[in-house]
C-alpha cells in the first residue's frame, strides 16, 4: 500500500522547471535555424546573382544562375553544419548539468 501511495504522489508532482526551460531553449534554437535555412540561401542566391555575378563580374544571365545556385547550396550546408554544432553542444551541456545533480 505504501508503494502505491508513493507512486501516486510522484505522478501528481509538478513537472520539472529545468525540463521545460530546456524544451523552450531547444524550440527557440530550432525556430532560429529554420528561419536561417529559409532566408540565408534565398537571400544569397538573389544577391550574388544580381550584384556579384552579373554586376561585378559581368556574367551572362545563364552563368549567373549557375554560380548563384552553387553559393546557395554552400550556404545550406553551412547553416546545417552550424545547427549540428549548436545542437551537439546544447545536448552535451544539458547532459553535464543533469549529471551534476
Amino acid at each position: 500500500m505504501e508503494r502505491i501511495d508513493k507512486a501516486a504522489l510522484n505522478a501528481l508532482q509538478l513537472p520539472d522547471v529545468r525540463n521545460e526551460s530546456s524544451l523552450a531553449s531547444t524550440l527557440k534554437t530550432l525556430l532560429f535555424f529554420t528561419a536561417l535555412m529559409i532566408t540565408v540561401p534565398i537571400g544569397l542566391y538573389f544577391t550574388t546573382k544580381s550584384y556579384v555575378f552579373e554586376g561585378a563580374f559581368g556574367m551572362s544571365n545563364r552563368d549567373s544562375y549557375f554560380y548563384a545556385a552553387i553559393v546557395a547550396v554552400v550556404a545550406v550546408h553551412v547553416v546545417l553544419a552550424l545547427f549540428v554544432y549548436v545542437a551537439w553542444n546544447e545536448g552535451s551541456r544539458q547532459w553535464r548539468e543533469g549529471k551534476q545533480d
